[in-house]
This record gives structure tokens, sequence and C-alpha cells, in this order.
């Protein structure tokens, strides 16, 4: 699950929503009042440097509306703020940057702590819960830095460079010079605070919608009323579902039929013909495939749910949309997603997984994953488990052994030193890092809440039931507890609190993974396997194949929305489908054995997390790369080295950490290497 990064102004420079409020976006100060600044600023400070001098004046101008003062007030505010000398501008930053930590600090907790109820295990919350837990506390934030002329400090003396510029630049900078570009990202967009709430409500509307979408698999039904999957199982969409489907290929008897049973609930659910009776509800039997519906014997008409599924995406694009006139450096949601948060071009990620999924080794390892199957590929096949290790345990093993291991939060948090000392960190380290992470009981099927203010501590929320924590949610536990790890490493151990966190969230899903991947190895179960190095391999690329196909369904459908002003949630359902049909026939269907399979839409990423979806595909090209750094040691000391780098720029930041730029050709040369070894 998505890490729930909150960026130094989240809601300045991501939220927006829709208004019939007119607001002022363009500047207000005319050229000849720009050079007249400039000469005056030289006049008073020869000495000042003349190129940032410039960037400043024209980068805070672009800001200046008419309600901020005259033109006059403006030249005034530039000669008295313009920070000309290398001291005055040290003191600046470093008033700025503590000044912020505190703010993000205190905004983080209370954001966090008012959504308790609704994303903790508990009693049922209440509607005024969501409406606690919807309240953006950054909303006022932009305003206030602007209306008190914060904003404009920072705008005049930490110059906005491009990605371009941070790339090629980056290259001669020190720390400092670091620290000052990441200032100058801080306020590239002025959104009006009530737009911010809106997106904010929206964004928790929909978080609770997919939070609480819950299939009872003890209550389907094959055609022929049999009862497949235990009793009490309740499996959240598509988390649990797929995970389930994972699992069940260690099931030699009814796997292969439960996984067909899944597929038709996953279908049921892309074209929203499920009936809306079942979700969340445990009284009532369900026959996905001719879509029946009982109360005990008595079969009930079906309603199938009302497109809550795109309605709710469709609201949130809306929202997200309206910032565009208030982002200056970012005028689209792609562009702020890409460019901005990523910080690489969705042509750019575009171009990178289609050159994976379109290469000759997708079908070569088909080819392996049908023989070691002993049959044709299915859809559902795009998640195939069979190259790790646990595919060959029973899941109901694994389950007692996490279920006595961690009957409870507090057990996992005891046990979180160990776990990171097996990971290759030494004992004060691990004991550093654990102290930093509390453990919480979720609701939904986990995530990670990093701290913004080194004085707080992270928060691992994950979903133990009351028998205890099931293999999935271990599994799920250890993926998110690789991201408190990255969360509190590039807080706590980076020079510049400005420069804390990872270059995009990318890479925390790269920690995440490298946690998740040695999930059994931390239960202690040996892999003696001599293929084991290839194995693994061919379990990356067919994740990232299943995967990047996804992301590209997302980008294509973002791209369709940004040009077809007239969309509505209907349409946009259309389009979703007709895309995922579409990167399915060309890429996946010549593999998986079927036409126009609409798998690609079932990811709850996309509903829930808009324009997240590439980082998980793109991190696992960055877990690829640190996975083979590591080589066979363990990689505590290297994650510690890596992370504690900072926010640096993804090119940056693998030049540090591995010697080379994010790439598929790694994954593609080690596939290869592993198809011929396995021969």
């Amino acid at each position: 699950m998505k890490k729930l990064l909150m960026c130094i102004t989240a809601a300045s420079l991501f939220m927006a929503c829709c208004t019939t409020k007119q607001h002022e976006t363009m500047s207000s100060i005319k050229e000849k009042n720009i050079l007249a600044t400039i000469d005056s600023i030289l006049a008073k400070s020869p000495q000042a440097d003349t190129s940032l001098l410039k960037r400043g004046i024209r980068n805070a101008a672009s800001f200046w509306k008419s309600a901020d003062g005259t033109e006059k007030a403006f030249q005034t505010f530039c000669i008295n703020h313009f920070m000309a000398t290398p001291e005055e501008k040290a003191t600046l930053f470093n008033t700025v940057q503590k000044n912020l930590e505190i703010i993000n600090g205190h905004y983080n907790r209370i954001s966090m702590e008012l959504k308790e109820p609704v994303q903790l295990a508990g009693p049922t919350y209440t509607s005024i819960d969501e409406a606690f837990g919807a309240l953006d506390p950054y909303a006022h934030f932009a305003d206030d830095m602007f209306d008190s002329k914060i904003a404009f400090s920072v705008l005049l003396n930490f110059p906005f460079y491009t990605l371009q510029e941070k790339n090629t630049l980056g290259n001669r900078w020190n720390r400092q010079e670091w620290a000052y570009a990441r200032m100058g990202d801080l306020f590239t967009s002025r959104v009006p605070a009530e737009l911010s709430q809106h997106v904010s409500t929206e964004l928790a509307t929909t978080e609770n919608y997919i939070s609480n979408y819950n299939i009872r698999m003890d209550n389907l039904r094959s055609e022929d009323g049999r009862k497949l999957f235990a009793d009490s199982l309740s499996l959240i969409a598509h988390w649990g579902l797929r995970d389930e489907l994972k699992a069940d290929y260690a099931d030699k008897k009814e796997g292969l039929e439960k996984q067909q049973l899944i597929y038709e609930v996953m279908k049921r659910i892309i074209d929203q013909s499920i009936p809306e009776q079942v979700i969340n509800n445990g009284k009532l039997t369900w026959k996905p495939y001719s879509n029946k519906v009982f109360d005990g014997t008595k079969e009930l008409a079906v309603k199938p749910e009302p497109n809550t599924r795109y309605k709710r995406l469709f609201e949130t694009y809306k929202a997200m949309k309206e910032t565009d006139p208030f982002s200056k450096c970012y005028p689209t949601a792609l562009k702020r997603a890409f460019d901005r948060d990523m910080e690489v071009s969705a042509d750019n990620i575009e171009s990178m997984f289609t050159l994976l999924i379109a290469s000759p080794e997708v079908a070569k390892v088909a080819a392996v994953i049908k023989k070691r199957l002993g049959r044709n590929l299915q859809p559902f096949d795009l998640w195939y488990d069979g190259f790790k290790t646990r595919s060959t345990i029973p899941e109901d093993k694994l389950t007692r052994q996490t279920q006595t291991l961690y009957p409870n939060t507090q057990a996992f948090e005891k046990d979180m030193p160990d776990i990171l000392i097996k990971m290759g960190f030494s004992q004060a380290d691990a004991n550093d890092i654990s102290a930093r992470i509390l453990v919480d009981n979720s609701r939904g099927s986990g995530h990670a809440w990093g701290a913004q203010m080194r004085s707080d501590k992270a928060h691992l929320r994950t979903r133990i039931q009351p028998s205890g924590m099931d293999y999935k949610g271990y599994n799920i536990a250890t993926h998110e507890f690789g991201h408190n790890v990255e969360e509190t490493i590039s807080l706590n151990r980076v020079d510049h609190y400005i420069l804390n966190g990872i270059p995009s969230s990318a890479f925390t899903e790269a920690l995440a993974f490298v946690f998740q991947s040695r999930d059994l190895e931390l239960l202690d179960y040996k892999d003696t396997n001599p293929q084991k190095q290839a194995m693994e391999t061919l379990d990356n690329f067919w994740g990232s194949y299943e995967i990047m196909g996804v992301a590209l369904v997302e980008i294509r459908t973002w791209k369709w929305l940004y040009e077809h002003q007239n969309a509505t949630a209907a349409s946009l359902k259309e389009t979703i489908i007709k895309n995922a049909k579409d990167i399915w026939n060309q890429y996946y269907a010549p593999y998986l054995g079927e036409k126009d399979a609409p798998i690609l839409a079932i990811y709850s990423h996309m509903i829930e997390y808009p324009l997240y979806l590439s980082n998980y595909p793109y991190g696992q090209l960055v877990e690829f790369q640190l996975e083979k750094k590591f080589g066979n040691k363990r990689p505590g000391e290297d994650i510690l080295r890596m992370f504690s780098v900072g926010r640096l720029t993804p090119d940056h930041w693998m030049k540090h950490a591995v010697d080379e730029v994010v790439s598929v050709k790694p994954m593609l040369e080690a596939t290869d290497m592993a198809l011929t070894q396995l021969q």
C-alpha cells in the first residue's frame, strides 16, 4: 500500500477542488517594475549574484497578486528581503527549515490522529468521524505563507530549478546547494485554502469507500452450490483478492477453481455488475458466475453497484483539475504526479515500461510458467507466484506461525529490532530505528505513516485479525515496515531537514519491496535452492510485467481525461475498461490466453491514490538495482548509507546508491541469464 507521504507543503503543492468562486491566478507585476526592482537591489548590493537575483525577482513576481500589494509594495518588499550575502541567506534558510519542521510535524500529527477512527480497527465510526478525518490541517498553509509574505521571502531567495536543471547542475552542487534547491521547490503553486480542503474531502471519501470494500469469501458459491473458502474469510478488494489468488497456487486440490472464482469476482467489480448487497455483507450467499444472490434458499433481485467505483475517481479528477490554473510550474495533474512528484516524465515512464512488457523475455518467462503449471495460462496467471519459496509452503502453515508470533500489534512492535538485526542492521541502529516506530491495527489492508519532525514517531498500520496476524497480513506488514524504516532513516539521519525523504515514492516502495521479499527469511525459512537467485529474478520480472501494464492503463486514462473536457463518470468507466482491454490485447493476451480481459482495471490504487501506480513498477526497477548492489550480503549497512542521503533527484540518488540511473536494462539482462541457468 502506498506510503502516506506528506510533502513539505502538501496542500499548497497538490490539492485543489471544484468551486464557483473566481480566484486571481496571474501575476500583477509588470516587466518594467521587475527590471526596476532588479536595478534597485543591485544599486544597494552590488556584490549580489546577478543571475540568482534575476531568477528570484521573476519567481516572486509570478506569484504576486494585486491583493498582496501595489507594484511599489512589491519593489519595496524585494529590496528589504533579498539576502545579498551568503551569511544572510544561510540565516534565512536555517530559520525557514527549522520552522517548517515545527509546522509540518504538528500538522502531520493532527491529520494522522483525526483519521484514527476511520483508519484503525475499533468501533464503527460515525459520520462526524468521517468529517473530522476529511479535515486538512494544511488547507490554509499556503494562504498563510503567502499572506504573511514568508512564501515570497523563499521565492525571492531560493529560485525554482526545473528537473532538467537539477539533473545537470546537481553534479557539482554540494549538500547546502542541494538543500537550497529543494527550498526552491516549496512554493510552485498557490492554491486557495477552500480548494485544498475540498479535494481533501474527496480523497478521504474515496479512501473510506475503498478501505471498506470487502468480499465475504465464505459466502461465495460455485455454480453447483459448493463453498470453496474458509469460514469468516473476508478479503479487501483488490489487495486481499489478489493475495488469496497468489496463495492458491499452493493448493493443488482446489486452487485453480478458487482462482477462477476470484477472477469472476474481479470482473464483476470492474464492470460494476457486482450486486451491491454482497459488498461487506456476511449474511447473503453469491454465485459470481451467474451473478445470483441468495438469502438462505431464497433468491433475491440483484442490485448492481451504481458505478460508485468510477464516480469516486471522476470526482477526484474534477477536484484535482481545478488546481491547474494555480500550479505555475506543473500545470496538469499528470505533470504534478510525474515531473514534480516522481521527477520522471510520464512519457519517459511509458517508454520505459513498454520496453519491458514488449520485450521477447515475456514469451520466454510465460513459457516457463506454463511448463511449471502444466496447463495453458489464464488471465489471473498475471499474478503467478510460483517463483517464490512460499508458493511451495501451504499458507495455513505460514498463518499458524505468524498468528503465534504476532497475536497483536504489541508483539510485532516488540519484534521489530530482531527483524532489523536479521536484515543486517547493528543492534544499536536496530534499537534506534525501532524505537521511532509504533504499530497500530488497521481497518484496511495497512499503510505506513511517517513522522514529519524528528521528535515524533512513524506509525505502521497493519491488519491483525482477532485470531492474530495471518500470513497475508504479515506479508503486507513487512512491506509497510520497510516504508517505516525508510521514513525513519531519511528523516533522522539526513543533514538538512529540507532534504529529508527520498526522490519520490517509488524509492520508498523499493525499500518496502526489499523487506517484503525477505518475509520468509525473517520467519527463519532457509532457501537452499541453487536456482534461488534465478527464480527471484524471474519473479521480479513477472511482477514488473504485471504492474507496468496497470500503470500504463492509468496514464492513458488520465491523458484521455485531459483531452476530453466533456467526460463523465460513465464515459470514464468505459474508457478505463477499454484501455485495460487494449493494453491487454497488445501485450498480455498472446501469452495469457484470453482476448479482451479487463483485469488490468481491478487495481484499487487507481481509484484511491490517483496517478500513484507508476511508483510501484518504477520502485521495482529501483529495488532490482539495489538488490544487485546488495549481492549476497545482508543489506542493513547499505540501506543506511543509501537512504541517509535524502531527497536528491532519482538520477543523482541512484548514482550515489548503485552508480547507475534507473533502467529496465539490468532486469532484462538478468532475466536472460536466469532463463539460461534454468535451461
